[in-house]
């Protein structure tokens, strides 16, 4: 009898209640309506930058081909965490299964792994595009950039293996309550009633590796365009160059600058309210903000836009 209790107690839990953003009641509706507009927009404003980059032969180049990859991962941080919320928010069971629980971290963290790396690879299409202006289209040619991809792609898969493999052994001794408004690794860390200790180290480890290493590089990468763009005698020529770059700063600001305050702190000192509104901001907000800051902020992609939308026009009018 014993024996078949001990097996009960640590076997996992079918389901997790999800607490969601907020504990006010009153905020739902209004939080409903910013997620679900934002959720569109972000939709939209994606798959219209992917779009163009496979349909206009104008933006066939190294930095559309990242970029256009940049939109579908940011598709797919969307829509890995707001439907499930939006679906919560409508019903007053705020639950989600273990199985879904796991996928839903596990496509997450593969997700935000894979972003870094794509990022880090657009720092060296800029870096090679203003400091080695001659040689771009030999050292930036198109089977380099689909290994950088497909480099990409895999790392951030490896790592959410092992996270994956890590968390799913973990005992939750009953627990089900999961205060956050999807699974995330830190949140199912902290519910756990095991000695997390190797978690812990190896998340920290890994994140790390896959938010340090990639951001060095893309600060490197800034610090010889920097100089490279001081050396410019035109002013013209200096906001050229700089204006190329603006934008992917702004994005890598606003993937990492959250990122890393999430991730590079023990899951021990996890604060899930301060978690919750970061998980928010990059998950949501930032997806939402990064084509239009693409297209705001660029002539090649707001010319490809409007000639896509005057094709489409032409053939709806026949």
């Amino acid at each position: 009898m014993r024996s078949d209790n001990q097996s009960h107690f640590w076997d996992p839990p079918k389901s997790f209640i999800l607490l969601g953003i907020s504990d006010k009641p009153w905020l739902e509706t209004p939080l409903f309506a910013i997620l679900l507009i934002s959720y569109v927009l972000a939709m939209l404003g994606n798959i219209s930058i992917i779009l163009v980059s496979q349909l206009d032969p104008q933006l066939h180049s190294p930095m559309y081909i990242f970029l256009s990859h940049l939109s579908f991962l940011d598709l797919c941080y969307t829509t890995t965490t707001v439907p499930q919320m939006l679906v919560n928010m409508g019903s007053s069971h705020k639950t989600i299964s273990y199985g879904g629980c796991t996928v839903q971290y596990a496509i997450f963290h593969w997700l935000g792994c894979t972003e870094c790396i794509v990022l880090a690879a657009m720092a060296l299409d800029r870096y090679v595009a203003i400091c080695e202006p001659l040689r771009y289209a030999i050292i930036m040619h198109r089977p380099l950039c689909q290994q950088l991809v497909a480099m990409a792609w895999l790392s951030g898969f490896g790592n959410s293996l092992v996270q994956v493999i890590l968390t799913v052994k973990l005992p939750f001794c009953g627990q089900q309550v999961l205060n956050n408004f999807f699974c995330e690794v830190p949140a199912m860390i902290k519910l756990s009633c095991a000695d997390t200790t190797v978690n812990d180290v190896t998340l920290a480890v890994l994140v790390a590796f896959f938010v340090l290493v990639p951001l060095g590089l893309i600060l490197l990468s800034y610090g010889f365009i920097a100089r490279a763009v001081l050396r410019i005698q035109s002013s013209r020529g200096r906001h050229k160059a700089f204006g190329t770059c603006s934008s992917h700063l702004l994005v890598v600001s606003l993937f990492y600058l959250p990122a890393i305050y999430m991730y590079l702190q023990p899951p021990s000192s996890y604060s899930q309210e301060q978690g919750k509104f970061i998980s928010l901001f990059y998950s949501i907000i930032t997806p939402t903000l990064n084509p239009f800051i693409y297209t705001l902020r660029n002539k090649d992609v707001k010319g490809a836009l409007r000639r896509l939308l005057a094709r489409t026009g032409r053939l709806c009018g026949r």
